[in-house]
């Protein structure tokens, strides 16, 4: 008899494989699959519908974070998962069961004979069917990629969108400029419910006021509504409606997480039917967790081979957008030496992650993802990172890289492992 990870394996594996080609985008499926499944999304508690380039998932947290410490119910999807697939849906509290996921999966893609939904369709399918039988009081749905024809867009009446920092990223699919990857993420917003918007470019601020007026739905924008900022002494600052507010700390690094922790604010306070106190605002900012976001790792093979005084830090960043203000806030810490280890999937260009870190890293490890076919060759992340005057080294993997660094000697330096989410996956299965 097949066990729950069994089950799961074989519903799943056989669906990783398969990719949409640009221009194919479709709900038609989803909406095939749900009618089959009775439409759960329509039986759902609330729905918070989060999209964005960068951000999404800090944005998630904060809002888990803070509506936990208020004694809500949360459920949760998500996109991708670091060390199982579990992780993708939440439900009151806790990552699912393996043997409800198998079971879900397989009733799922029973429903689903004739309509062939794919990998990221199949699971949130299944998460919304989860969503609808288990009670909840809150449900936070991450989208996968873009927002227009995302299979978690298909709740009518959210009870507030929220659009997180759009930059450049998976262009084949949404466009190759800032107003066209937010006319997708734009997508999500629907008549008459709030939509709370983090800090963006003009060119993107501009699609999303368009959409707002379009369809009469609330906005709530950053630095306009509400503002968010970094106090001298940490603390997270907060005005709206002409309150300003001191508030803790957030509990995520980084001086990004600032603007993260406002829009959580800003969505919470967009959807007062969930009756979230500034108390709970106060012991989320603390209580948040959020893994492979600036993530020191203190456990594990690759720390016991750091000599004394050594840091391993862990980022998921992926895109030119996250570069950035991840190497901001390196740039604001104590200077040490740091170097960087480094894998991403060819479909991505490495340069545009390296060049907000030209002058702050001493050398890049080219590495490829365990067990990925689409990883970049690590000869070629070091010719990347060699065009831009990095000094760089092909490495057969992450250890080998660390020991490679270490080998080298000098003063306690800090290394940073980044590039890609699977990336980070699987740096979290064995040191996390």
């Amino acid at each position: 008899m097949a066990t729950p990870d069994e089950r799961i394996h074989r519903i799943l594996d056989p669906l990783k494989t398969q990719r949409t080609h640009p221009g194919k985008f479709s709900l038609d499926k989803m909406r095939a699959l749900l009618a089959r499944l009775g439409n759960p999304q329509a039986r759902t508690p609330p729905a918070i519908h989060v999209a964005g380039t960068n951000g999404k998932g800090s944005l998630v947290a904060f809002l888990r974070a803070m509506c936990e410490a208020a004694g809500l119910r949360v459920h949760m999807t998500i996109s991708p998962d670091l060390v199982r697939v579990n992780e993708r849906i939440y439900l009151a509290g806790h990552d699912i069961e393996t043997e409800l996921m198998a079971d879900l999966l397989e009733e799922v893609a029973k429903a689903g004979e004739g309509v062939s939904p794919q990998h990221f369709e199949l699971i949130t399918a299944a998460a919304f069917v989860a969503f609808a039988r288990v009670a909840g009081d809150v449900v936070l749905l991450e989208t996968g990629l873009g927002g227009r024809f995302d299979a978690t867009n298909m709740v009518d009446a959210p009870a507030a969108a929220a659009i997180t920092p759009i930059s450049f990223d998976h262009m084949e699919f949404l466009g190759d400029t800032l107003a066209k990857i937010a006319a997708e993420k734009a997508e999500i917003m629907k008549p008459g419910r709030p939509a709370v918007i983090g800090p963006q470019p003009p060119e993107a601020e501009a699609v999303f006021d368009a959409k707002a007026a379009t369809i009469g739905a609330p906005i709530f924008r950053a630095d306009r509504e509400w503002r968010a900022w970094k106090e001298p002494d940490g603390r997270l600052g907060y005005e709206s409606a002409g309150r300003r507010r001191l508030l803790p700390k957030p509990g995520l690094l980084g001086d990004y997480q600032y603007p993260n922790a406002g829009t959580a604010i800003a969505v919470l306070e967009a959807c007062p039917e969930l009756k979230v106190p500034e108390s709970a605002i106060v012991a989320g900012l603390g209580t948040v967790r959020w893994p492979a976001r600036l993530q020191r790792l203190t456990r594990g093979p690759l720390v016991a081979a750091l000599p004394s005084g050594w840091e391993l830090w862990l980022d998921a960043t992926h895109n030119e957008g996250g570069a950035q203000v991840v190497a901001a806030t390196l740039r604001s810490w104590p200077k040490r030496p740091l170097h960087m280890i480094f894998a991403t999937q060819k479909q991505r260009r490495p340069e545009p992650i390296f060049r907000p870190f030209l002058g702050l890293i001493g050398s890049v490890h080219g590495v490829a993802i365990p067990d990925l076919p689409s990883s970049h060759e690590p000869e070629a992340i070091a010719a990347a990172a060699r065009s831009l005057g990095l000094p760089a080294t092909a490495s057969p993997g992450v250890d080998a890289a660390v020991a490679d660094i270490v080998a080298k000697g000098g003063p306690p330096s800090r290394i940073l492992i980044c590039g890609s989410l699977y990336l980070a996956g699987s740096v979290l299965a064995g040191n996390g």
